[in-house]
């Protein structure tokens, strides 16, 4: 989504009322693999904690803000949905509030289970330099998951471990690749970090019944009734569209849901 376009939206929504002004912090993560998933790896960085510390405490200090969790949210689309699930409930000390849009991957071993064709070509990729062809672009995210969630320095060229290796038709199954791919992802969260997640005074997540990314209903579905057995209030939702068709447009997901629940829930004054 492009800067003015972002603009064009705050600026309405705040202009009809829909949210009061406010500071949008709107860092450009991107790796080699164009992805961070803003965690934090063995391989390709902290992500998790450059945004969730690092960045804040940049904020702080050289803008206006109101430098306090209560006054603080975090959101994103896709990946970066993944990625404002991830760190509000890692980090309830830094955000109090999140709004997660088509969240990606949330269950990379779900992902990765859905996707097998993927790590098949994948298996036969030896150099960086491929993965930048055009016929092997959607390859891109298959090596940022496994940066950042089964990350090996030890292993060159791409510095990552991959569950799935074949020969023919044949896969062979690393299930303690899996095992650590499924403890990494923010679907395990909940358990793992049970007591951060009730410190969060609001989340919320939606999903277009009919994205083109066919893991992220039944993972955003999952994800919610996980919650909600565990007693954790949430908002979720599913919607009539696409991956981003009601995302970013003028009143859409964005303008019309997003902002008004941090309207909601933040404290815009000391």
């Amino acid at each position: 989504m492009s800067n003015d376009k972002i603009n064009h939206i705050f600026d309405r929504a705040i202009y009809s009322k829909k949210i009061k002004p406010v500071i949008v912090v709107m860092p450009d993560e991107s790796t080699v693999f164009k992805g961070s998933f803003y965690a934090n790896s063995k391989s390709s960085g902290n992500w998790s904690g450059f945004t969730s510390v690092e960045l804040v405490d940049f904020i702080d200090k050289n803008y206006r803000t109101i430098a306090n969790k209560g006054s603080r949210g975090i959101s994103g689309h896709s990946m970066g949905g993944n990625g404002a699930l991830r760190n509000a409930i890692l980090h309830p000390e830094v955000f109090s509030s999140v709004y997660a849009l088509s969240p990606g991957i949330l269950d990379a071993r779900f992902f990765a289970l859905s996707e097998m064709k993927l790590y098949k070509n994948a298996d036969q990729i030896k150099n960086i330099q491929d993965v930048s062809k055009p016929e092997n672009a959607r390859l891109n995210i298959v090596f940022a998951i496994a940066r950042a969630y089964n990350g090996n320095k030890n292993k060159a060229p791409f510095f990552a471990d991959l569950p799935f290796s074949f020969e023919g038709e044949n896969v062979r199954i690393n299930s303690a690749i899996l095992d650590e791919m499924n403890r990494n992802s923010t679907s395990e969260l909940p358990f793992s970090q049970y007591e951060n997640l009730k410190k969060l005074k609001a989340i919320k997540f939606d999903w277009g019944r009919n994205d083109e990314l066919k893991h992220i209903p039944p993972s955003c579905l999952n994800f919610s009734k996980t919650l909600e057995m565990l007693g954790i209030k949430h908002e979720a939702e599913e919607y009539i569209g696409t991956h981003g068709s009601e995302v970013s447009k003028e009143n859409g997901r964005i303008e019309n849901q997003m902002l008004p629940f941090f309207n909601t829930y933040l404290k815009f004054e000391e």
